[in-house]
């Protein structure tokens, strides 16, 4: 089941999308369809703002993220089945409005409504969210024992470095060690910082990834999907 959901939110690198672009041209062209009718529905649907992923994403983030999604995987046909539909489609000569509605049209004979997949769809989006506040909380303590911790230190370090120098020479030598000290903790301290931002980039640029996918097909199920 991950494998499957890597398949349907990771992005291709050029070389894949050159790939299948290149089969997708050899392909026939379909013939035209009737358009399915849809439902007048409205629905209220809160959808995130997120910022154009860039790079690739981590692929550690990618599975805690996906993983998530695959444990809360709701029963029967959802916006992930749809989606899984949709990617069927991506070969195809459509556009989006086609291809949208042809991935609905098979949905419907899974029982799948508009409103269904929007509910689902925002039931996915609301899991990704509850997994960035709960890498927010390990962050905050991360910071907190990596970097506040060494912050004291160097504080104290400062103060005895300054104690020290208004003593006899006889203290010189104390001096130099707990210069040499400071160095150290502050180097550390880059370090560590260094090292929690990295993590927090390559986290949301996972999330964005996954995230601004499942946004998109929001935008364009809110569109189409009536």
């Amino acid at each position: 089941m991950l494998k499957k959901l890597k398949s349907l939110f990771i992005v291709e690198d050029e070389s894949d999308k050159k790939s299948t672009s290149d089969q997708s041209q050899e392909q026939p062209k379909p013939e035209s369809e009737t358009p399915v009718p849809m439902p007048e529905i409205e629905v209220n649907i809160e959808i995130p703002e997120i910022k154009d992923p860039q790079g690739k994403p981590d692929p550690k983030f990618v599975d805690i993220l996906l993983k998530a999604i695959e444990k809360n995987n709701m029963d029967g046909f959802d916006y992930l089945e749809y989606k899984q539909s949709l990617q069927s489609l991506q070969g195809m000569s459509m556009d989006d409005a086609t291809r949208y509605k042809s991935a609905f049209a098979m949905a419907k004979t899974m029982g799948a409504t508009p409103e269904k997949l929007l509910k689902s769809a925002n039931h996915y989006i609301n899991i990704l969210k509850k997994e960035e506040s709960k890498f927010k909380e390990a962050l905050v303590n991360q910071r907190k024992s990596q970097i506040q911790g060494r912050e004291a230190k160097i504080k104290s370090v400062e103060t005895s470095i300054q104690e020290k120098k208004a003593q006899i020479k006889k203290l010189m030598q104390e001096i130099e060690k707990k210069e040499k000290e400071l160095e150290k903790l502050k180097t550390e301290i880059n370090k560590s910082a260094a090292k929690v931002e990295s993590t927090n980039e390559r986290f949301h640029l996972a999330l964005n990834v996954v995230m601004s996918q499942i946004t998109h097909d929001l935008e364009k199920m809110k569109e189409f999907l009536r």
